[in-house]
């Protein structure tokens, strides 16, 4: 869809790869909300703008349909679990292929949209191995991406390896997207907040690390921490050795929130829950921004659910989780496109972004519903 802004008057077109056409074409929908159009040309459709083709021997070719010179391109894609079912590596060459083609159309900028970014899973410079987060950001701004904007990035130190000398990055913090689903789903009012919430929820970390954001959720709502510390072995990636539960209040007949950035196979949630299940909460629930779901995940909270250990899952659409609702009781999915416009109309208009950056504080939130 080539989209005229009446202000900007600078063409941009919002196009996809094969691994997220849905959820692009959903933030476009959104985005007539956010901009007022003086021109919209149907004939240029940006879901369709890339094609993907195949040689015989395997090899791979992306071709730009429609003349894009001089305007503005914002790709979506991700290698993530996709609603194309496209694997990782091939998901990551078609990017790759579909900036190359852009830059040779003479896009004036490209501006890569991932909602998740998978290769943020290796971000550790310490260990003699490869940095699969630098490796990617490094190939996108070599290719010519200017701008790379992502949910939640898996950690801070991730943000190291950005070179603000060769192209601009927002990552956008998406637990304000999940806070604001608790406050209009499950609190929406002061009242409930201030006599349920703040004596009968806790927020808790899945370990150390993870303190930082559920603090940041316990703050938000005026509730208590938990935190979870957990033992790892190294040498085996996704184990975990044993669990201490640390916290200030008890947790006996509380509802508990679990908080974490994404869930991949479940190993540390699952002995958590069990852990905790032995201190006598209410419930236990887990919020978390990036729904991986690497196996064996699913039959893990399965099982947590068949046997009343989790009550909820909510989780954001960041990565394509909508066929396990019939598997997982309780799993609810909070929609992300809308807060993609938003971004999107920032960079394109070039304003502040402050407002998305902002704490959340439920309060002020529900004091304006």
């Amino acid at each position: 869809m080539l989209i005229i802004d009446t202000v900007r008057m600078n063409p941009f077109i919002v196009c996809s790869t094969r691994s997220t056409r849905n959820y692009a074409s959903s933030v476009i929908d959104c985005l007539s909300k956010y901009l007022s159009f003086s021109k919209i040309a149907p004939q240029i459709n940006g879901l369709d703008l890339l094609n993907t083709d195949r040689f015989a021997d395997g090899e791979m070719e992306v071709s730009v349909s429609s003349s894009i010179r001089g305007r503005d391109v914002i790709l979506f894609s991700s290698s993530a679990r996709n609603e194309a079912g496209i694997n990782v590596e091939e998901a990551k060459i078609e990017l790759y292929h579909a900036v190359d083609a852009l830059v040779r159309c003479q896009a004036a900028r490209i501006i890569i949209f991932e909602p998740f970014i998978s290769s943020s899973r290796s971000d550790r410079t310490t260990r003699r191995s490869s940095v699969g987060l630098w490796v990617h950001l490094k190939t996108l701004s070599s290719l010519g991406a200017c701008h790379i904007v992502t949910f939640q990035l898996h950690s801070d130190k991730s943000k190291t390896m950005l070179d603000p000398a060769f192209y601009a990055m927002d990552d956008i913090p998406a637990l304000n997207l999940l806070k604001k689903y608790l406050c209009d789903t499950y609190i929406k009012t002061i009242d409930k907040l201030e006599n349920d919430v703040r004596n009968n929820w806790a927020f808790c970390s899945v370990d150390a690390g993870g303190e930082k954001l559920a603090r940041n959720f316990a703050n938000s709502f005026g509730a208590p921490l938990v935190v979870a510390h957990k033992q790892r072995d190294y040498s085996k990636p996704n184990s975990v050795e044993s669990i201490n539960i640390l916290s200030a209040d008890p947790v006996e007949g509380k509802s508990l929130w679990i908080v974490d950035d994404m869930i991949d196979t479940a190993s540390s949630v699952e002995k958590l829950i069990r852990a905790l299940s032995h201190l006598k909460p209410k419930e236990i629930n887990i919020v978390s921004v990036h729904s991986l779901f690497s196996s064996p995940a699913v039959e893990k909270l399965e099982a947590l659910s068949k046997e009343g250990l989790l009550n909820r899952l909510i989780v954001t659409d960041t990565v394509c989780c909508i066929n396990y609702k019939q598997n997982i009781k309780g799993l609810e999915i909070v929609n992300s496109c809308e807060l993609a416009a938003q971004i999107i109309k920032a960079i394109i208009n070039n304003e502040s972004m402050s407002n998305l950056l902002k704490p959340f504080n439920a309060d002020e939130y529900l004091s304006t519903k």
